[in-house]
This record gives C-alpha cells, sequence and structure tokens, in this order.
C-alpha cells in the first residue's frame, strides 16, 4: 500500500515550513537516509532524509511551497511491487483540510474508498509530538501498539518500521483530562488585518509579506509577554578595570588571532555567576523547575528579518578565547541561517546586547524556557563619586534582568546580578 511521506517537524518550536526544494524526482528509488527535500523552517534551511525504502511515485507539494503544516502528506512512496496506479486519484486530506468541528463528522457523507492513510502522529502525555515514519504508525495502528511505549531507533529518535515490527501491543493509556487552559476564555486578540488596513484607506504603504520566522517571532513573544510574569533589576557597572584587563589580553592575543570583545567577557560573568547562585540556573518546565549543572548561555544575534540565540554550552568551563571563537563561529552561521537546532535550543539564561547601537538601556523578554534574560546597554564616561568620596569619572554600562518570577524571586535575582556585576568589575577573578 502507498505510504504518504508527511512533512516533517524538523525543531521542537516547528509547526510549519517552506518545501524549498525537491532533491528527487517522481520515478526516483530512494533509501533510508538518502536526501529527500529541503526545508526551510522558522530558523534555519534544513535537509529532510528519507526513513523507509521504496520509490517516489507522486509529488504532492510543489517545491516553493510556504506554509506547509507539520504532518500534511507532501509525497507518496511506493513500496516494491506497486506502482503509480496504486495511487488514490483523490489523495488524501491534509490536516488544515479537515472538518473545523468534531460535531460535523458524522452529518458528513462517507467518502468513496480509498487507501487508508498513515495515522495522525500520535501525543505523548505532555503534549510533546511522537516521531513516527507514516508505515510504522499504519503498523503500529494496524497491531493496536502505543508508540508513547516504543523507543525509536531513526533519525533524531523518530520510530521506523523496525521497531514497530516486533513490538507486542500494549493497553493504550487513558485519554488525557481535557487542558484547563482550553477551559478558559481565549485571550483578547488586536483587531483583525482588514481592520487594521481599513485605518490607512487612502494612504500610501507598502503591504510586507511575514516570513516564517517573522510569524514565529510574533508568536513567541506575545506567548512570552503575556504568561510569564516578569520583574526587572538594573545595575550599574563600572567597565576601567575590564577594559585596561581586555586590552592587556587582546596584547598577548593577537599572535593567535584572538580579539575579546566586551561580550566574551559578559557571557562569562553571567556563566560564572549561574554556577555562583545555582537557584538561579534553572528553567520553568510547566509543572516543575528544572535546575542544570552546567552554565548553558545563550546570547541574542540579530539577523536579516529576525535573530537566533545560539547557545554556549558549559560556558562556565571554557576560557575567554575559546568562547570568543565559538560565539564569533556560532555568529557567522546563525546570519546565514546555517545552525542545526541543538545550537540555538537550550540554555538557561540569556544576553542581550544593544551597547554597540549606543542604547543605554532597555527591558528585554524572557525567552521561554529561560529563567531570565541580561540587557546590555553602552558602555558610556560619566561623574560617580569615588570610594574615597571624590567626584572623578568612570565608564559606566546600565544593565537590566528581566527574570521569570516563577523560576527565581525577588532576593534571589537580587543576588545573581550582584555576582554578575562583581565578576565584571572585578574581571581576574573569572580566571581564578
Amino acid at each position: 500500500m502507498p505510504t504518504e511521506i508527511l512533512m516533517p517537524a524538523l525543531s521542537p518550536t516547528m509547526e510549519e515550513g517552506t518545501l524549498a526544494k525537491w532533491l528527487v524526482k517522481e520515478g526516483d528509488t530512494v533509501s533510508s537516509g538518502d536526501l529527500l527535500a529541503e526545508i526551510e523552517t522558522d530558523k534555519a534551511t534544513m535537509e529532510f532524509e528519507a526513513v523507509d525504502e521504496g520509490t517516489i511515485g507522486k509529488i504532492l507539494i510543489a517545491e516553493g511551497t510556504e506554509g506547509v503544516k507539520v504532518n500534511t502528506a507532501i509525497a507518496v512512496l511506493l513500496e516494491e511491487g506497486e506502482s503509480a496506479d496504486d495511487i488514490s486519484a483523490t489523495p488524501a486530506k491534509t490536516p488544515e483540510a479537515a472538518p473545523a468541528a468534531a460535531g460535523n463528522e458524522a452529518a458528513a457523507p462517507a467518502a468513496p474508498e480509498a487507501p487508508a492513510p498513515a495515522p495522525a502522529a500520535p501525543a505523548k502525555a505532555d503534549g510533546g509530538r511522537i516521531f513516527a515514519s507514516p508505515l510504522a504508525r499504519r503498523i503500529a495502528s494496524q497491531k493496536g501498539l502505543d508508540l508513547t511505549q516504543i523507543s525509536g531507533s531513526g533519525p533524531h529518535g523518530r520510530i521506523v518500521k523496525a521497531d514497530v515490527e516486533g513490538a507486542t501491543a500494549i493497553a493504550p493509556a487513558a485519554a488525557p483530562a481535557p487542558a484547563a487552559a482550553a477551559q478558559a476564555a481565549a485571550a483578547p486578540a488586536g483587531p483583525s488585518a482588514d481592520a487594521v488596513a481599513r485605518m490607512y484607506e487612502g494612504r500610501e504603504y507598502e503591504e510586507i509579506k511575514l516570513d516564517g520566522m517573522r510569524k514565529i517571532i510574533a508568536a513567541r513573544l506575545t506567548e512570552a509577554k503575556q504568561t510569564i510574569p516578569h520583574f526587572y533589576l538594573r545595575r550599574d557597572i563600572k567597565l576601567d578595570a575590564l577594559l585596561k584587563f581586555r586590552s592587556q589580553l587582546n596584547k598577548q592575543l593577537e599572535a593567535r588571532g584572538i580579539k575579546l570583545s566586551v561580550n566574551d567577557f559578559i557571557i562569562k560573568a553571567v556563566a560564572n555567576a549561574l554556577q555562583q547562585v545555582p537557584e538561579c540556573n534553572a528553567v520553568w518546565a510547566g509543572d516543575r523547575v528544572l535546575q542544570l549543572k552546567p552554565s548553558d548561555v545563550a546570547v541574542a544575534v540579530a539577523i536579516e528579518g529576525g535573530l537566533f540565540t545560539p547557545v554556549l554550552q558549559d560556558a562556565d568551563t571554557k576560557s575567554l578565547s575559546a568562547l570568543s571563537t565559538e560565539m564569533k563561529d556560532l555568529a557567522g552561521r546563525a546570519r546565514e541561517r546555517k545552525l542545526a537546532p541543538h545550537e540555538y535550543q537550550g540554555g538557561t539564561f540569556a544576553v542581550s546586547n544593544l551597547g554597540m547601537f549606543g542604547i543605554d538601556n532597555f527591558d528585554a523578554i524572557v525567552n521561554p524556557p529561560h529563567a531570565g534574560i541580561l540587557a546590555v546597554g553602552t558602555g558610556a564616561k560619566k561623574p560617580v563619586v569615588g570610594d574615597d568620596g571624590e567626584l572623578t569619572v568612570a565608564t559606566v554600562m546600565s544593565v537590566t534582568m528581566s527574570v521569570d518570577h516563577r523560576v527565581i524571586d525577588g532576593a534571589l535575582g537580587a543576588q545573581l546580578l550582584q555576582a554578575i556585576v562583581e565578576n565584571l568589575e572585578n574581571p581576574m577573578v573569572m580566571l581564578a
């Protein structure tokens, strides 16, 4: 029976993507691991591999198609002995074509008999999607298997044919109770696109189409601001000792082609501070808090049309020169949208630096599931009162720490920010 190849979820946050390019054509024979297509997610262009062997019988979605929902059939794979004649003339409905309300299903007329599509992708008890090939899902459905109880051996843990062939049926888990969110009133929405357009009738404007990245940024940050109880802590940091120390190090590192930035010191200061106040090295996980051991620090990188937050793992254990080299590599590939998902997912805390644009201070939005983000302004010469009570001039940088109050309370957040300040004002301590 022909098998549908479905639009994959190439990252945990992916809901739709652009089928940028087909790497196969109808009639081509493919094996597990062969490249089928290039797919643009909200963050990067990634290659999609075959998980079963067979012949490409029909391509359902043309290359260049945008907004293809995850789990939409994009092609049909024929097994040995099958031909294009076995493919139904009417392709199975994609998820977005399904009836809007369950109540309409009973009244719908029976559809003509056609090859049964693979069952819809199942979900874990916590709402996460189970990744399985169409053939594996169909076999599991026929054998009454619960895919949540099967470990996948395919790419990225995907469940494939071999995983379900030898498995035995397990009683399905009870259906989860309706989510409380579904019972709550819908959050108020802004005016519709048509309503906004009517406000500007007669005015000249250009309509700019949103790409996948901008849509995801809009959705995620709206959700973050609405659901995360933010609070803010602000400090001024004197940078003179750091700038002098940085200058000395850069002279010594010049022969190796390494030039440390102030941001490299900030990343290291945050990573060390998370070790000094380990209760803050945590993330919100719905009904619990996960407190991490290593300091994995995310850093906001502006790219055309949006931003990435590549993650520097184990930043507390790396030297300043290693952090600087890794950060330059990640930032360069981020601007080319060449980062793999594992390079921009995770982390417990983030750094966003707009100092190079002359911004004095700003408040950043916490990027879930992070517990906080440090917004860094520019360093500028300012009058300050010295320890001796005399007025002097110092290079001062303003920072604002946005914190998720579900994870970090006020006093705990103050301890973390104090540790960051001490690390930056006494930079040699970070090398101890």
